[in-house]
């Protein structure tokens, strides 16, 4: 990706959300050619000069502190994770860099299959599909069976028919996904196999190029989704993320029912058809980290 690119569409968006007349600005009720606040506007918010900021959102602003992104982020009105996001473009320097193929703890592994009603996986970074148990490959796909560059939430839920079918809100669903990747990309700014997935899921599906533009930003946390199956019909999961120690690229997510629920009872069938846990396969060492085929690594790192 494009430092600079990201760092202007990035402020843009975000300059467009705030109309003048909600920061107390005057002169709003002029035609504007743009919505939201014009540059020099959200400069007067910052306290900076209309040139600096010029050249802030260009990605041409020298030694930029702390004190003024944090400034800018304030009058931008970001969140915490926005304003994590903005340090990060700001600061991200250099051109791709390799990065390391992740490995799922032989424990972690055992710890999911041993929670025999409980769907468990673990999520890596660009939402690559680590590790997962048998309770969850029945509740949303046999992961086992698909090719190795598939295992990625995000091209799951944009490419594959049977995992996107199995979300009743599907666009909640893929709103939460691209905002996750986007917020991991920002992390990861050197890492060649980000633009790569972004450029095939962007060519196979116009619903996640119209998404990625929309320049959102999530935490994976905790939540609820409803869901539907085959098996069992529609249910409601609610859904726990734990950030791994010692990877901190690496997300343990969990889905419960509440209990005595309708949807615990599915949750019980489901994990009765799935049978015994067969375990994961765990990637083999990668000597050449640079994207072939598609333009993404194998394997599921």
């Amino acid at each position: 990706m494009n430092r600079r690119a990201d760092l202007g569409a990035f402020l843009r968006s975000r300059r467009a959300r705030i109309r003048p007349e909600d920061a107390g600005l005057r002169g709003f009720g002029e035609r504007r050619r743009v919505p939201g606040l014009r540059r020099e506007e959200l400069a007067q918010l910052a306290g900076v000069s209309a040139d600096y900021y010029t050249r802030f959102e260009q990605g041409r602003a020298e030694n930029v502190s702390d004190a003024i992104v944090d400034a800018v982020a304030r009058a931008l009105r970001l969140d915490a994770v926005e304003t994590g996001h903005l340090h990060r473009l700001v600061r991200a320097t250099g051109g791709p860099l390799p990065t390391p193929v992740q490995q799922v703890r032989p424990g972690l592994r055992r710890l999911m299959d041993s929670m025999p009603h409980t769907p468990a996986y673990v999520v890596g970074r660009r939402t690559d599909v680590l590790a997962w148990n048998a309770p969850m490959a029945a509740m949303m796909v046999d992961f086992a069976a698909l090719p190795a560059e598939q295992l990625n939430k995000a091209w799951l839920v944009f490419c594959h028919e049977e995992l996107r079918s199995r979300f009743v809100d599907w666009e909640a669903k893929a709103r939460d996904v691209v905002a996750y990747l986007r917020l991991d990309l920002g992390r990861h700014p050197g890492d060649p196999a980000y633009p790569a997935l972004v450029a095939e899921l962007s060519e196979r599906s116009g619903e996640f190029g119209r998404l990625w533009e929309q320049q959102e930003l999530r935490e994976k946390t905790h939540g609820s989704y409803h869901l539907r199956h085959p098996a069992v019909g529609e249910f409601t999961v609610a859904y726990e993320s734990l950030t791994l120690p010692g990877d901190a690229d690496q997300t343990l997510v969990t889905y419960t029912a509440e209990e005595g629920s309708p949807s615990q009872a599915a949750l019980h069938v489901l994990a009765e058809l799935a049978g015994p846990a067969a375990p994961t396969p765990a990637p083999a060492p990668d000597p050449d980290p640079v994207p072939t085929g598609s333009g993404r690594s194998a394997g599921v790192s």
